[in-house]
């Protein structure tokens, strides 16, 4: 099994920064690509950023300039930071991880989820 595991959300005002992170562990042999989502309420879940394993990397328009995706493949850990917060970002944020286990299946994992709210 593979557990995905996010930290750092919180409530922050506009215009703030914060720092997201997901440690994946367990049956790990290795992993692929690795991505941020975000589902506000009423909203379908969106892709914020993705990161591959040759480091290139994707981002939603809406975020572009903004947010910066990096990982630590030593710690099988993806970061996100994000500037210049909007209350528009206000969402639940979703860690994505293409796995490949030491079964050598690969399979999508996700992790719980966490809140970030941007407010005055």
């Amino acid at each position: 099994q593979v557990q995905l595991v996010e930290s750092g959300g919180g409530l922050v005002q506009p215009g703030g920064p914060l720092r997201l992170s997901c440690a994946a562990s367990g049956s790990i042999f290795s992993v692929n690509a690795m991505a941020w989502y975000r589902q506000a309420p009423g909203k379908e879940r969106e892709l914020v950023a993705a990161i591959f394993t040759n480091s290139g990397t994707n981002y939603g328009d809406s975020v572009k300039g903004r947010f910066t995706i990096s990982r630590d493949n030593a710690k099988n850990t993806v970061y996100l930071q994000m500037n210049t917060l909007k209350p528009e970002d206000t969402a639940v944020y979703y860690c994505d991880a293409l796995v490949l286990t030491t079964t050598l299946s690969i399979q999508s994992y996700w992790g719980q989820g966490t809140q970030v709210t941007v407010s005055s």
